[in-house]
């Protein structure tokens, strides 16, 4: 089964360590050791490549563990939100 999500959803690490506050997006790999709950990739094509999450989910768990005093609130991306139903919508297998 297949997820579909609009591909301007999608983000890099250099967004997700945006939204965590974090200085650098090789940090991003250090959270998911240290979070096991943090959202994981809904796209990872191996080694070396890049790797894409939700927005929606890295910011709700952020907002999630930062009310919880686990993580501090960081900056506000400073790319403008996608609206709902714009742009293009790509087909995930399930398990990517």
């Amino acid at each position: 089964m297949s997820r579909r999500v609009l591909v301007d959803d999608l983000i890099d690490a250099h967004d997700v360590a945006e939204i965590l506050g974090l200085s650098h997006r090789n940090t991003v790999s250090k959270y998911q050791v240290r979070y096991p709950d943090m959202p994981r990739p809904v796209v990872e094509l191996g080694r070396g490549r890049p790797m894409l999450w939700l927005r929606s989910e890295i910011e709700r768990w952020h907002v999630k563990t930062a009310a919880q005093g686990r993580t501090q609130l960081g900056r506000r991306p400073s790319r403008p939100q996608p609206r709902a139903g714009r742009g293009p919508i790509a087909d995930l297998e399930s398990g990517c």
